[in-house]
């Protein structure tokens, strides 16, 4: 089944690149109702896949119409939520947060707890997908995830790479174009999974330094680091940057339309992200909100938009009826690489520094 392109405009949202949809955009009200939720997602094609293919259906199954607000881009969102909170106010009652941004939200109590105990449908999520603040309250749910993985020109690379080793073989000088970014590149998590062990090495600085140290013996191997992606995804199908990383869906949809790309998830995992639904604590619809969220979490819904909006699910396998082309469009039965969210909020500055020190400077 052909799902929308949804790349490059929903890829900067995701990332939370500085580029993108710099302002709020225009609410989309889909039915007039008794009950209605203001849901905040990604903007572009994202929001336009949902408003066409997922809100209408959760309008029709529960009478609660939804009136989506494309988010605006990086953090700016999780300022507008924490400033009109403290005034009482929720310019939407439930949001997709990147998991960093929910983490900080969390920090400042900004979320309302969740009842699991209302959402029976949770319990088929993987568990990695439930948020929760230190003492035990809910304050996330997955909502969508996606991944990152080695990406090559077939023409370059006639067999699939098959570790995410490959980035630092010698005979890929001049080669590679990687994202810029410590915070959306999650390279530090693929080289600890890769040479120590898994992303528990990254727990203390030592840790971190050395991670660092054998991260800059790539260096040599990139001809771009990149924060335009229609930039990098040109280069890799015309074979200038033949290998590197990228979106596993996007890069999907590339070669089904006839070009020479293919992803792979390595051996270690492809780098899993997500983002999260999670309700302001000055929404007046936490009612609706659980209502909203455990609907999403339906392993039909998940299929659906895995289908229909290019999106990885957050729930089980096992309990899905996507096909194994369906499921391997999107996702992977390889565990992931699980980025260390925690770390790009307790230590963003000491490595955004090392980054621009020993990788891009």
């Amino acid at each position: 089944m052909t799902r929308p392109n949804n790349g490059v405009s929903r890829r900067t949202i995701l990332a939370g690149g500085a580029a993108g949809l710099a302002a709020l955009g225009m609410p989309t009200i889909l039915r007039a109702a008794d009950k209605t939720l203001k849901v905040g997602v990604y903007g572009g094609f994202f929001k336009d896949s949902f408003d066409k293919h997922i809100f209408p259906e959760f309008t029709k199954a529960t009478g609660i119409a939804v009136e989506s607000i494309a988010e605006p881009t990086g953090e700016a969102w999780l300022v507008q939520l924490s400033q009109a909170a403290r005034a009482g106010v929720a310019p939407a009652d439930v949001s997709m947060m990147s998991q960093t941004a929910l983490l900080k939200g969390a920090a400042g109590e900004l979320w309302a707890p969740l009842d699991l105990a209302k959402m029976k449908n949770t319990a088929s999520l993987v568990e990695r997908f439930v948020n929760k603040y230190p003492d035990g309250r809910v304050a996330g749910i997955g909502a969508v995830s996606w991944y990152i993985t080695l990406v090559t020109n077939t023409k370059v690379f006639p067999e699939a790479p098959t570790s995410w080793a490959a980035l630092w073989d010698p005979a890929n000088k001049d080669k590679l174009g990687l994202l810029a970014l410590v915070s959306n590149s999650f390279l530090l998590e693929v080289t600890a999974a890769t040479f120590f062990g898994g992303t528990q090495a990254l727990d203390d600085e030592a840790g971190q330094l050395k991670a660092f140290e054998k991260l800059a013996e790539v260096k040599p191997n990139v001809k771009l680091w990149y924060r335009d992606e229609a930039q990098f995804e040109q280069a890799l199908k015309s074979g200038e940057i033949p290998m590197g990383q990228y979106y596993h869906d996007v890069t999907g949809l590339a070669a089904a339309d006839g070009h020479p790309v293919r992803s792979t998830f390595p051996k270690e995992g492809g780098i899993l992200d997500s983002g999260s639904w999670a309700v302001s604590r000055a929404s007046k619809a936490l009612d609706e909100a659980h209502v909203f969220i455990d609907y999403m979490c339906q392993p039909q819904i998940q299929a659906l938009m895995s289908r229909k909006v290019g999106t990885s699910p957050t729930v089980r396998r096992d309990l899905l009826d996507l096909t194994d082309a369906e499921f391997a469009a999107v996702s992977s039965d390889i565990p992931p690489i699980v980025p260390r969210y925690d770390l790009y909020l307790s230590r963003a500055d000491w490595l955004n520094q090392k980054w621009t020190e020993m990788i891009v400077g």
